[in-house]
């Protein structure tokens, strides 16, 4: 990845981390090197997402009854927390993981040769979102695994997957200006569709929050009733999936940069696995399994959305839009 990688390869692998990040310190990244990085991070911000999921199936939200230790007087767990101590605390671990990625993405976006702001700045974000997410999972065992507080941990983390999402493609993008791809017609309805997007995921915590995976047999739910918000939240997946239709038609119409096309698709493919997903635990009880699955799926239709959004745009030097009309001056997000 950067210079003097080579040197490390038969020592061990807490050694080889350690040797890895005086490296990164001390000698300069290449782009290429630094997307790998940036993925590193993404991934590892989708993973948590799913991990913090298992939490809550297992009914292990206060497994950990403490923060930020997991017992009084103990950071990990103990015999009176039991196998749901271990969750939580591995969750804990992981969460410790993350913190690792992110850091590391600072340090190497300032190594990064040629150096650029927008990817410091993109990952000092990480670094402020992750250090958000600690203290609002402290607030959530404090307030005994509250729906509200719940609610908010992964609604901040979709923010973080956004980030991430971004980051990494602009780490894939050429030094220099970029400019639309797509007609501004298009790009209007990729904005909308960006945050239908964001509404699935508001109304998705509502079922989640009414629901019987609360993290812990004690924990409170929402005042609604799921047979309520349920519609609600389906809703917003029809008219996400719709939008999605009318913006993956107008693309194969010529309204967009070819490149785009492949994107498109997969996002209808994500949505409509996503939805069938939905309607699949519902019928059958909302068992654990199916539901652990569905909050990775939401993460993916997520990124998937995103990554769509920001293929709308392009280095100046590419190839005109197909259709021939004038390029749009303004960058895409």
């Amino acid at each position: 990845m950067w210079s003097g990688s080579a040197s490390v390869r038969s020592l061990g692998p807490v050694h080889r981390l350690r040797a890895r990040l005086i490296a990164l310190a001390r000698d300069p990244v290449s782009p290429g090197a630094y997307r790998v990085v940036a993925a590193v991070a993404l991934i590892a911000l989708g993973a948590i997402v799913v991990s913090g999921a298992a939490v809550r199936l297992t009914g292990s939200g206060m497994g950990c009854p403490t923060w930020p230790t997991c017992e009084n007087g103990s950071i990990v767990p103990r015999g009176a927390t039991g196998g749901h101590g271990w969750v939580e605390f591995l969750n804990r671990v992981f969460t410790g993981a993350v913190s690792l990625a992110v850091a590391v993405a600072v340090l190497a976006s300032r190594r990064r040769q040629p150096r650029r702001a927008d990817l410091t700045a993109l990952s000092w974000g990480l670094v402020a979102g992750v250090f958000a997410q600690a203290l609002l999972g402290g607030l959530v065992v404090i307030l005994h695994v509250a729906p509200i507080a719940v609610a908010g941990h992964y609604l901040l983390s979709a923010v973080l997957v956004a980030d991430g999402v971004v980051l990494l493609h602009r780490a894939g993008l050429p030094d220099g200006p970029r400019r639309a791809a797509a007609t501004p017609a298009l790009l209007r309805w990729s904005r909308g569709l960006v945050a239908l997007g964001g509404l699935v995921l508001v109304t998705g915590t509502l079922v989640t929050g009414s629901g019987p995976h609360g993290g812990d047999e004690a924990a409170d739910r929402l005042p609604f009733a799921v047979r309520t918000v349920v519609p609600l939240h389906s809703g917003a997946v029809w008219a996400f999936l719709v939008v999605a239709m009318v913006v993956l038609y107008r693309a194969e119409r010529g309204d967009v940069a070819p490149d785009a096309l492949g994107r498109g698709r997969v996002l209808i493919g994500a949505i409509t696995a996503q939805g069938g997903l939905g309607y699949l635990q519902y019928f059958t009880g909302v068992p654990e399994g199916l539901v652990g699955l569905h909050v990775l799926g939401s993460v993916l239709v997520w990124v998937a959305v995103l990554r769509f959004h920001l293929g709308l745009s392009e280095p100046t030097a590419s190839r005109p839009v197909p259709d021939a009309r004038p390029p749009v001056a303004v960058a895409v997000a």
